[in-house]
């Protein structure tokens, strides 16, 4: 009986053997092949050397991914949707050599939903996050900058315009003198209110009016949490007006006047690194 448990014992012993050298080999084959197919650099921030992820909120942010004319992905940096920004994110978070991540702004804002998908986004971020406005941070853009825990701007920068806007250009008179006539074919009594193609009623515009009053509210509350003010001194600032930077640094909408320099310095304060070994993925 001992001899036959210790036969048993043998085979179990060298069958996990021989499962941890397969398993081992696997992988090994596996980082391999990915290594030659590229498969691992298109996951890759970093390229061995840079260890700061710059990733950009530029022109109007959008709730979707533009397409090119043939239905492909547009890749040109002339606006900036949430999804493409919360992935950025993910790739620096799961790339090891990334230690920290650079938002370099420079749009007008954009969609408010948009805006704030990216701002919460920020915040889910576990890696050192600076927001850098070079040129302009307005609008969206800034409530999106919020998000970071630092906020740094040129003094020659465009911060702010907190505030929300439905206007449009009507074309009543112009339908007329072209000789086009709307015809209105609607399920309920507001469903097509907002035309440009129908002058607007009064009690079309109270309805608006209510609902900016709403999102207007909430625009000054998510920027008074996300940067550690109260919302009676956001809302004397969210008349829809911008200001430059050191205006903005003076209103506490911003945390430092600097460009991509001031950055690194901060960097290699948070990472104990020297300013030399920060190095921007770019």
């Amino acid at each position: 009986m001992r001899t036959i448990r210790r036969e048993i014992l043998t085979i179990a012993l060298w069958s996990i053997a021989g499962m941890s050298v397969f398993s081992a080999g696997l992988w090994i084959w596996g980082v391999w092949h990915d290594e030659w197919s590229g498969y691992n650099t298109g996951l890759s921030v970093s390229d061995g050397i840079c260890n700061i992820a710059v990733v950009p909120i530029v022109g109007n942010i959008i709730p979707y991914a533009e397409a090119d004319q043939d239905g492909s992905e547009n890749t040109q940096p002339f606006s900036t949707n949430p999804d493409g920004v919360l992935a950025a994110l993910r790739a620096a978070e799961t790339d090891p050599n990334i230690r920290g991540i650079l938002v370099r702004i420079d749009s007008d804002g954009g969609a408010p939903v948009a805006s704030e998908i990216i701002a919460n986004g920020f915040k889910r971020v576990s890696l050192p996050l600076v927001a850098l406005i070079r040129e302009t941070g307005t609008s969206g853009a800034y409530l999106a900058a919020t998000g970071a825990k630092t906020i740094i701007a040129s003094p020659f920068s465009d911060i702010g315009s907190i505030g929300m806007t439905m206007s449009y250009l009507e074309n009543t008179a112009k339908n007329t003198k072209d000789g086009l006539r709307l015809v209105s074919l609607s399920s309920g009594k507001y469903k097509d209110y907002g035309s440009p193609d129908k002058p607007l009623t009064a009690e079309e515009r109270v309805l608006l009016e209510r609902d900016l009053k709403i999102y207007h509210e909430q625009f000054v509350k998510e920027v008074a949490k996300n940067r550690n003010l109260s919302v009676e001194q956001v809302a004397k600032l969210a008349d829809g007006s911008s200001m430059p930077g050191s205006l903005a640094l003076e209103n506490k909408l911003i945390d430092a006047l600097g460009d991509q320099e001031t950055a690194r310095v901060w960097f290699a304060e948070q990472l104990k690194l020297s300013p030399e070994e920060v190095v921007f993925c770019e």
